[in-house]
């Protein structure tokens, strides 16, 4: 049997799972790894400028199409600790990464070496598993045992931590006779299925609630048959969004707090039966629980049976696989449709379509500074159906969510559960890196792009180009409006007199100068002001990025405060600015905005004075 460094198995092992990207920093107790990389040449490595920016393009290139792991790697030390937000925010939303880490050597683990620390204990928490290899002929089989743990059930994270002497100690290994390990995913019952079908024709007034957990299983042209042949209307989950397109006549609109429609709220709220397929009742989708289920009965589909009852219990919940699930839905549904015995919705849909067609918010604004508003409604119009965004948490995600429209799976690509600020611009260069022709257009506030603002080099020095939206109005816009409960503006402002600032430029007061930044990074910026520019400040850098092939940064000076539509409960969201109310006879092409200028408006409450 063939003879070998233990690394060098474990990068076979990559290569038979499929790995062609790495992400990661290289460094001391990695650098056996690193050598066995170089010596085999078969997988791309990618040199981030942060460990926490490597294992957000290792996510951001897991999430950019089916059967995808972003594999990162760092040594020892602070490079585990600094992925560790980048385990959270996988675990979080279902994401399989592989976070691969240098140790120090196995006689040193507990005598305080420079850079030792027990990463397996801290990254338990926030992992499907993690583990520390102590001997090194199991290394291929725990790299092989990560995949299948990745993949199987509820799909995770894995860590794998590496001591330096087990990387170079030499193992026999044959990997022409490798082959990876079956993954395990739960699947529906028949009889399960027709039992939830049974409980669905007795409701009135029917709802699917679609959530991520469908766009990982690769499942929604098996929801949209479902909705099709049933008539009834779907709400996907803010990571349930392009699973149905967006004007698909039975999309009925987001639900929740935050990321919502007006229009898909209100058709919660009338509804009296919902059928949750791959979604976790996330608290910014239901609000109160008591509100959220008052007056309905509940089917739950998921992966993760401990996932049922978490939240609140079901009626009946079905521990399965959502595309399992759903194949079986479609088979059922057809089967007694054809019997006769699925009821009529068809005016539950008419009622929900003549709500979404009516009931929107406000986009067309020409003053200046811009409002964030009339920034989505011109990115509605400058980009197409197939382009993909990619964002994270603030007002900027918030806003995108009730404005932008997404017609495919994996369009949305959205940091859900977790979170974290910075996470967008390292996750649109993992997304750029695994699909080189999809449009990709990422979507940041200030403070949010300043966080790892630095991995723009990598953009540049990899010639992975995509468009960067940067919504400006230097602040914490989310933080903001949410001091508003506390009745304070403290210590959320990013604005400062900065004297490096064109005058010319006329944004002085805004601080930091981002088109100066990205372009000392080798990427290139344009700085948008005036509703006037916007279309040619679209063109200009498609044309840039063309050229270039490098990230292109667009920001938006936006005025300071703008207060986006939210609230407690589902049936108390406050609008603070206008909102439309369209003619009945209004069509779906009256959604996009200029068009719906002679619209009725409707004031609500007035925003908040601008700071001085």
């Amino acid at each position: 049997m063939p003879r070998m460094p233990a690394v060098e198995a474990a990068v076979r092992v990559l290569e038979k799972e499929g790995v062609t990207v790495a992400f990661g920093v290289p460094g001391a107790a990695i650098n056996p790894l690193y050598a066995a990389l170089r010596r085999r040449g078969t997988i791309r490595h990618i040199l981030a400028r942060h460990v926490e920016g490597a294992s957000h393009m290792a996510d951001g290139y897991t999430r950019a199409a089916p059967g995808n792991i972003g594999v990162c790697i760092g040594t020892s030390g602070p490079a585990g600790t600094d992925m560790i937000t980048g385990l959270y925010t996988a675990q979080a939303d279902s994401v399989p990464i592989l976070c691969i880490t240098g140790q120090a050597p196995r006689a040193k683990l507990h005598k305080e070496d420079f850079q030792a620390v027990d990463i397996e204990s801290i990254a338990k928490p926030v992992t499907k598993w993690a583990v520390t290899v102590r001997e090194p002929g199991l290394v291929p089989r725990v790299f092989q045992q990560a995949f299948h743990v990745m993949r199987s059930g509820r799909p995770g994270p894995v860590l794998i931590d590496l001591p330096l002497d087990v990387q170079n100690a030499e193992i026999e290994f044959d990997d022409t006779t490798y082959a990876p390990l079956p993954v395990y995913k739960p699947a529906a019952t028949r009889a399960q299925i027709e039992h939830a079908m049974g409980m669905l024709v007795t409701a009135e007034r029917p709802l699917i609630v679609a959530g991520g957990g469908i766009i990982n299983a690769d499942a929604s042209d098996l929801l949209v048959r479902f909705a099709e042949v049933t008539g009834i209307p779907v709400i996907p989950t803010l990571m349930g969004w392009g699973s149905i397109p967006d004007d698909h006549p039975l999309m009925a609109g987001m639900v929740g707090l935050q990321t919502s429609h007006r229009y898909g709220n209100a058709t919660f709220l009338k509804s009296d039966f919902v059928l949750g397929i791959g979604n976790r009742w996330a608290n910014r989708h239901t609000g109160s629980i008591e509100v959220y289920t008052e007056g309905r009965r509940f089917i739950h589909v998921d992966i993760e049976p401990t996932q049922i009852g978490r939240v609140f219990n079901p009626d009946f919940g079905i521990v399965s696989d959502a595309g399992a699930a759903l194949a079986l839905f479609v088979e059922v549904a057809e089967a007694w449709k054809a019997e006769g015995r699925l009821p009529d919705w068809s005016d539950w849909a008419a009622e929900c379509l003549h709500r979404k067609r009516t009931m929107l918010r406000r986009t067309h604004f020409d003053q200046v500074p811009l409002k964030p508003q009339r920034v989505y409604q011109e990115m509605n119009e400058a980009f197409s159906r197939d382009t993909c965004y990619v964002t994270t948490i603030g007002l900027s995600q918030i806003a995108g969510a009730q404005f932008l429209h997404v017609y495919k799976p994996r369009n949305w690509i959205n940091c859900g559960q977790a979170g974290p600020l910075g996470w967008t611009l390292p996750a649109a260069l993992g997304v750029r890196a695994a699909d080189p022709h999809r449009e990709i257009v990422a979507l940041s506030g200030d403070y949010d792009f300043q966080f790892l603002i630095e991995e723009l080099a990598v953009g540049a020095q990899y010639k992975l180009p995509y468009l960067h939206i940067v919504v400006n109005n230097s602040y914490l816009g989310l933080i903001r409006q949410a001091q508003r409960g506390f009745q304070m503006d403290f210590e959320v402002s990013l604005a400062f007199d900065n004297i490096n600032m064109r005058d010319e430029d006329g944004v002085a007061g805004y601080g930091v100068d981002h088109v100066a930044v990205a372009e000392g990074l080798g990427c290139k910026a344009l700085r948008v002001k005036s509703p006037n520019e916007f279309k040619e400040a679209f063109k200009k850098a498609r044309a840039l990025m063309d050229e270039h092939q490098v990230p292109v940064v667009l920001e938006f000076i936006l005025e300071r405060v703008t207060n986006i539509a939210m609230g407690t409960e589902l049936n108390n969201i406050t609008e603070f600015e206008e909102i439309l109310t369209l003619e009945p006879s209004a069509s779906l092409d009256d959604m996009s905005g200029p068009r719906m200028n002679d619209a009725t408006v409707t004031a609500e409450p007035a925003p908040e004075k601008q700071p001085a």
